[in-house]
């Protein structure tokens, strides 16, 4: 079964470097995945136990890699493991992240919406995050 897809994107004036290196450190997800962690972080092996909106939730990014690659699989309290693909590429001298999400079969088009809205919101607080602190 192949699911119906979204890109859902935002520039962000910031090296990918820069933009990488943020995301990929987990613990700083509650800064701006509100969709996917609400506070901190308990490190569990290769992966990480979030206090998310739909539960307690493990995530695992894959590993660091040179291509802005931020792909990251979700277990949701069910047991079932959600994979979400996530770049960071050169977009002049700042970055485009890209979030690629999948209506799964279990959501209606208000569920895929509202799951689509919530990305772009936290996509958006990333932007904001980035581009007002020089330092992070």
């Amino acid at each position: 079964m192949i699911y119906p897809a979204k890109q859902i994107s935002v520039s962000i004036n910031r090296t990918p470097e820069d933009v990488y290196n943020f995301v990929f450190d987990a613990t700083n997800l509650p800064k701006w995945a509100a969709g996917l962690a609400r506070s901190t972080l308990i490190p569990a092996g290769d992966a990480w136990i979030a206090d998310s909106p739909m539960g307690q939730v493990k995530v695992k990014f894959a590993e660091r890699n040179k291509f802005g690659v931020l792909d990251h699989d979700v277990t949701l309290p069910s047991g079932d493991v959600v994979y979400n693909p996530l770049r960071i590429a050169k977009n002049g001298h700042g970055s485009e992240v890209v979030f690629t999400l999948y209506r799964l079969p279990s959501m209606n088009d208000e569920a895929f919406s509202q799951d689509a809205s919530m990305v772009q919101s936290d996509l958006e607080k990333l932007k904001s995050l980035l581009e007002d602190h020089r330092r992070f």
